[in-house]
This record gives structure tokens, C-alpha cells and sequence, in this order.
């Protein structure tokens, strides 16, 4: 199947790393030919459209470029495992039933910049990969593996038995995220927005971390608390 992904650093960022396009819809009259030069020269078919007609593509902010490709590839864990080079710590990020694909993209982004080996995500219960996470993901969409999985707590188990550890993100009974020490192999949970972690998710994790807070805002954003444990986790590994 296909899909719509648009914005103008998306195209530019799949015309640059040379990426399957089969369409691209360009707003008539941009000043800036670059993206059009460059699609044609790889072959790619290029229709010029007034911004009517791309606004009926896609509903987020195009900028006056929407590109067909096809669905993004996700991978098994297996597929995930094996490619991980045998002189790294293992970094695996699971999302618990994540709905909004800003936060996905947001996270995507981080995992690229970190190494994050995979992440991992529910078919029926987390968002899919579509043009808004590839948006937000500013590339990162192209660059980090994605698993879906059928039962996350049953892929937690299996892992489990591959010798990796899971660290889940909560407020409750977890100790200070800077107490932890993350050098092993790892499965970092992260709970669905406002919910949190599923209570048979979250039982199934060896150990639970907190962000401290100085407010009684409640909790940060799961993207945010994502990039924060992230960074706690590569500064552990890669110390200054």
C-alpha cells in the first residue's frame, strides 16, 4: 500500500538519502526549484498542483510538497537483535500503547540520536507509522527500526530470556531514574499519554524509574520523559 508523507524537509530529506518515491506533488509557483530538480534527476515523476489539491491529500501542514511512497517497513525483534553489532550494549526503547504520532516522532528522533537499536510498538493499540511521525521525526522515521508486535507484555517475557532487563517509566514505587545503573542490556518502557503503563506492562518490569518533580504539574510528556531517561542512559554508557 501507499501513503502520503509531505513537508518540505521530509521530501528533501527522502530525495537526499535517494529513498523509493513513485509521485511528487509540488505547489505550482515555488520560487525554490531545488526539490524538483533534484526528484527529476532521480526519475521521479513530478505533477505541479495548485494547493487545493493537496490540501484533499493530506490534512497536516504540507508547505506545498506531498510525496507517494510506500508504507514504511517495520521489522521483527529477531531482525531488530540481529543487527545489533556484538561490541554494543543492547538499547531497546518499548512504547505501551502510545496513541499521539507527534509524541512517536518525538521519540524516533531521540532514539536516532542516542543509537537506540529498535523501537517497539503494539499493532492494535499504539499509533502507526504515518506522515505525521515521519514529519516530527524530521528523518529519524528512515533511520530507527521499528517492531510491531502482536502482546507487548509477552515480547517484555521473551526478552526477558534473551537476558535484557526492563526499565519501566512511572510515577509510583519507582526509585530516582539517577539511581539506576543502565549498563546492560535494556528494554526501556514508556507509558501511553495520561494512562501510563498497563498494570500487567508495568508488573512485568525488573525494575521501575521516576522523574523527579518540584511541581505538582502530575508528569511530563512521554517523549520528554523518553529523550530525559535516553541521555541518562548513553551519558552512563559513554561518560565524558
Amino acid at each position: 500500500m501507499s501513503q502520503y508523507i509531505y513537508g518540505k524537509n521530509v521530501v528533501y530529506g527522502l530525495l537526499v538519502k535517494q529513498k523509493p518515491i513513485k509521485e511528487l506533488y509540488i505547489q505550482q509557483n515555488r520560487q525554490d526549484n531545488t526539490i524538483e530538480m533534484l526528484a527529476l534527476k532521480q526519475g521521479i515523476i513530478v505533477k505541479n498542483v495548485d494547493r487545493k489539491f493537496l490540501d484533499k491529500l493530506v490534512s497536516g501542514n504540507h508547505q506545498g510538497y506531498v510525496a507517494v511512497i510506500d508504507e514504511y517497513p517495520t521489522y521483527t525483534i529477531d531482525e531488530i537483535i540481529g543487527g545489533i553489532a556484538e561490541n554494543k550494549i543492547p538499547l531497546l526503547v518499548a512504547l505501551d500503547a502510545l496513541e499521539d504520532p507527534h509524541n512517536l516522532g518525538a521519540i524516533l528522533r531521540t532514539a536516532a540520536c542516542v543509537g537506540v537499536d529498535g523501537v517497539i510498538i503494539e499493532k492494535n493499540r499504539s499509533v502507526s507509522l504515518n506522515a505525521t511521525v515521519a514529519k516530527v521525526s524530521v528523518g529519524a522515521i528512515d533511520e530507527v527500526k521499528v517492531a510491531k508486535v502482536t502482546n507487548l507484555t509477552q515480547t517484555l517475557n521473551d526478552l526477558k530470556k534473551k537476558g535484557y532487563w526492563i526499565v519501566g517509566s512511572d510515577c509510583h514505587k519507582a526509585v530516582d531514574y539517577r539511581q539506576v545503573d543502565y549498563n546492560m542490556p535494556l528494554v526501556l518502557v514508556i507509558g501511553s499519554e495520561g494512562k501510563g503503563m498497563r498494570p500487567l506492562v508495568k508488573k512485568n518490569c525488573d525494575i521501575l524509574v521516576k522523574l523527579p518533580m518540584e511541581s505538582d504539574i502530575g508528569s511530563l510528556n512521554a517523549s520528554v520523559a523518553c529523550s530525559i531517561l535516553l541521555y541518562q542512559i548513553y551519558s552512563q554508557r559513554f561518560p565524558l
